[in-house]
């Protein structure tokens, strides 16, 4: 493929899956400069290795002091950060967009601007967020008229985009629904480990989620049916939550905080399967990372999350976001005979191998070739 290509991502500060999916698309793409609003090394802890060596231009908010920590509730700038980078000397654009609406960048008749969008910003359409900020009147009212102004901005942006991929079928209908767009899905991909060490029902003594510990991810609700059954569970992940959900953590709860990928098998290979209780996710890159290991997944049936659990098949799903819906769930997997668990644990692995890096890089270039004006 020739032209020029650049990345934009929203910024990198933390490690997630919208951090994962930037990461794939370097690998795809490694001459391909990353333009950010913000670049922070030390808030990526272990997570900072994966962007050593990258061309990364950061927008001019980037040295602005302080300003990567006030962004959420200067949010208004956005437009200006994604209207001040020159793009002009690329042939292909790839925006990987969500809650700082990267995909608002501005390019040029002769740029193809591609859109991969994690999600529409959850605060703009009356979605779940991680900090309830707007139970504060005076915020309440602040955040109505900016986001009122920020809603017309990322419609009218959104149009500039020349193509969007989904991340999901449930960001499918997101797309359509405020941007009145089309958007062709392409899965994220998901670290996939070769091979597994065994498929065997052993002693497993402990059930695991790994998450950002904030408000929409609801821990508290996983934590309650450990304490209330007396489960062994082990929370990855860290979070402005964690001080709370330590504090109603029995003693059948540990805290792993974040662990080196390379130490993931080790915990998930034990477990008996993987808690999730987040509302609305659009796709959850956790739960299938999990499957791909082998790993049931116990999850509430919400966004994409009805996409990639299949109820019954490669783990169970439960319809009340509530500890007692949970806990029935868990106790229909702890009632499964050792043949079961095994067939399920192998259609676990299974559903997790469509979403592969090598699927990915297939259908990312497919995309491209289909959809770009010849270079």
């Amino acid at each position: 493929m020739s032209g020029k290509i650049a990345l934009v991502h929203d910024h990198i500060q933390e490690f997630g899956g919208a951090e994962r999916v930037l990461v794939a698309l370097h690998k795809i793409f490694p001459d391909a400069p990353v333009y950010t609003a913000f670049y922070n090394v030390d808030a990526l802890g272990i997570h900072a290795k994966h962007f050593q060596a990258w061309n990364i231009v950061t927008s001019w908010a980037d040295r602005v002091p302080f300003f990567n920590i006030l962004y959420s509730p200067l949010r208004f700038l956005a437009p200006k950060i994604w209207g001040s980078f020159d793009l002009s000397a690329y042939d292909i654009v790839i925006s990987s967009s969500g809650w700082y609406m990267c995909k608002g960048v501005v390019t040029q008749t002769k740029t193809t601007h591609i859109c991969y969008l994690h999600h529409p910003p959850r605060y703009l359409y009356g979605y779940e967020t991680a900090v309830e900020w707007q139970k504060y009147w005076p915020v309440k009212i602040y955040a109505h008229i900016v986001n009122h102004f920020l809603r017309m901005w990322d419609f009218q942006s959104s149009q500039r985009v020349n193509y969007f991929i989904a991340n999901s079928q449930e960001t499918k209908k997101r797309i359509q629904k405020f941007y009145r767009r089309d958007a062709e899905v392409i899965y994220p991909p998901v670290d996939i480990p070769i091979k597994l060490k065994s498929y065997q029902l052993q002693a497993k003594s402990y059930y695991v989620t790994t998450s950002r510990l904030a408000k929409a991810k609801h821990i508290d609700i996983l934590i309650q049916a450990a304490n209330k059954i007396k489960f062994n569970l082990k929370i990855i992940g860290s979070g402005r939550d964690e001080e709370y959900l330590k504090s109603i953590a029995g003693p059948t709860v540990k805290f792993l905080s974040h662990i080196p990928d390379e130490k993931f098998e080790k915990v998930y290979i034990h477990a008996k399967a993987f808690l999730f209780a987040a509302v609305d996710e659009e796709f959850g890159i956790a739960p299938i990372e999990a499957m791909a290991f082998g790993l049931p997944v116990i999850a509430y049936a919400s966004g994409g999350l009805r996409e990639t659990v299949q109820n019954g098949k490669n783990g169970f799903l439960y319809d009340k976001l509530n500890d007692h819906a949970l806990t029935q769930s868990i106790k229909k997997l702890e009632k499964l005979s050792k043949e079961k668990y095994e067939h399920m644990r192998k259609e676990a692995r299974k559903s997790a191998e469509k979403y592969s890096f090598s699927v990915f890089q297939q259908k990312i270039l497919m995309f491209i070739d289909q959809h770009t004006k010849k270079l």
